[in-house]
């Protein structure tokens, strides 16, 4: 493929996964075959919204060597892997879709799909877990592509998706979540009691003290805080904007300030999650956070699996968010 093509396929379909759902901000990213030995992929950090092709940054399959003025995804090595293992793939996704992130928490043996879908997906396989951005991860992709699968669950992470082309591929993602989303248990059949009053008055008083405040209130966020146990960071995301959980708050008058200033994200009976950020775009992130973790604890709770990531990685990744990541979006360094 032409590179100037490849590269306006690349940031068009930026924009398109953000709304389908299978990515949000800057997170998951995308790349396109050029040749046997090039391909371009999405840069680091930079919005979909405001990326154009100039953005994305050339590779060398062959070597990892990447020309471009800006630094590559983070996740560069994971798209190496792909197109390193399949020579006829020609584009590569990894997203962080919601119930398919859940469904690779706990293993994917029992997914509800006929054989038809399963060839559609071209095979699947889970990698084994990695660090964010690490070569570690890079590795158990690469080791679990040896099975010939093109679609690759990431514990703790999302997922890769490989095709022969950008629609192949988009088809693919799109194909998963609707098989993951009818595989999925411990999810309510019905919405959990909401309290709107009580939402409105305890947003009106946070709001006297945080600038930016948010209120997220699924049928997953809800049944979570209704069972007040919390919710841990079983899912790297979550690690790096929020920590090690999202507590619950039992008594609101005395503990919600204290807890919101701690966390970012606090479960509230009958409110759902409460969340606290720097800017109004933060606390939209942490709003599709929260509600992807309530999904995801709620299927690992039914699966009676045990999920959640160590204090240590998620110590790692969320310093490297605070001090790193958060700072390069906001453009500081």
């Amino acid at each position: 493929m032409e590179e100037q093509m490849a590269r306006r396929l690349v940031a068009a379909e930026g924009k398109k996964l953000q709304q389908t759902g299978l990515v949000a901000r800057t997170w998951g990213n995308i790349s396109c075959r050029i040749d046997e030995n090039h391909f371009v992929i999405t840069p680091s950090g930079l919005d979909y919204e405001t990326m154009t092709a100039r953005d994305l940054v050339l590779m060398d399959i062959r070597n990892g060597v990447c020309c471009g003025a800006h630094k590559p995804s983070s996740e560069k090595g994971v798209h190496l892997a792909a197109y390193q293992t399949f020579p006829e793939v020609g584009y590569v996704i990894h997203t962080h879709q919601t119930y398919a992130t859940a469904i690779g928490l706990c293993g994917f043996e029992q997914l509800a799909m006929t054989e038809e879908e399963a060839e559609k997906l071209g095979g699947i396989a889970r990698a084994a877990y990695g660090l964010s951005s690490t070569e570690k991860l890079a590795g158990a992709v690469y080791d679990a592509m040896q099975s010939g699968a093109k679609v690759v669950f990431m514990v703790h992470h999302g997922v890769l998706i490989c095709g022969k082309d950008r629609e192949e591929t988009f088809s693919r993602a799109m194909l998963l979540e609707e098989i993951c989303k009818r595989s999925i248990l411990g999810q309510p059949k019905k919405k959990p009691r909401r309290d709107q009053k009580r939402q409105e008055k305890l947003l009106h008083i946070l709001q006297k003290h945080f600038h930016y405040v948010g209120i997220c209130d699924t049928p997953a966020v809800l049944l979570c805080a209704a069972g007040r146990w919390g919710i841990p960071a079983q899912v790297d995301d979550m690690a790096q904007m929020i920590g090690r959980k999202i507590p619950c708050c039992l008594h609101v008058r005395r503990d919600m300030l204290g807890l919101l200033r701690k966390y970012g994200a606090v479960l509230v009976p009958r409110v759902g999650v409460v969340v606290s950020a720097g800017t109004a775009d933060d606390v939209e992130a942490l709003k599709a956070l929260v509600a992807k973790a309530a999904v995801c604890c709620l299927h690992v709770r039914a699966t009676g699996a045990s999920a959640t990531l160590s204090p240590v990685n998620v110590a790692i990744q969320h310093y490297h968010y605070v001090k790193k990541y958060a700072l390069q979006k906001d453009g500081e360094a």
